[in-house]
């Protein structure tokens, strides 16, 4: 297996690793998410969708080019919760955001992983010093440069 396949294929395990994270937390320690948790989840499951279909394909760099795409967009909604956790007046609450996000059909037939409950400007313990919202910039950030290495990357 080419090492572009591997990079797919790990980056596709790690995001369903960090929603079985995500899981753990929410129905094992009351951690409820939020409307910005919930679009995160979507897009680590984007990211491991097109991952998947990029390591499935003789060519994968469509699949890699719309997994990083998916993980800027992912960056780009940790890098908002950062700094509504940071600006501790501002709250997503309930919303419109909040609504919309609970009456789409992933979030009806799939509550336990969908449903957004939590406010986002609660403060949660730090886990190896940084915040939920931070730790998932990182991951985002951390994919966005391995699929951009497999998009540029010659064969």
């Amino acid at each position: 297996m080419s090492s572009t396949r591997n990079v797919l294929l790990g980056t596709a395990v790690a995001c369903i690793a960090l929603i079985g994270g995500a899981l753990y937390m929410q129905h094992y320690k009351d951690m409820l998410p939020c409307p910005y948790c919930v679009i995160q989840r979507y897009l680590f499951l984007a990211v491991a969708f097109f991952c998947l279909v990029g390591a499935s394909m003789a060519n994968p760099r469509p699949g890699a080019l719309l997994g990083m795409l998916a993980a800027m967009g992912g960056a780009g909604v940790a890098a908002r919760h950062v700094w509504i956790v940071a600006h501790p007046g501002l709250s997503c609450g309930i919303d419109p955001l909040e609504t919309m996000l609970n009456k789409i059909w992933p979030a009806t037939y799939l509550p336990m992983l969908f449903r957004a409950d939590g406010l986002c400007e609660d403060a949660l313990a730090p886990l190896l010093g940084l915040s939920l919202p931070q730790w998932s910039c990182v991951w985002f950030g951390m994919f966005t440069l391995a699929l951009a290495w497999v998009v540029v990357k010659r064969r």
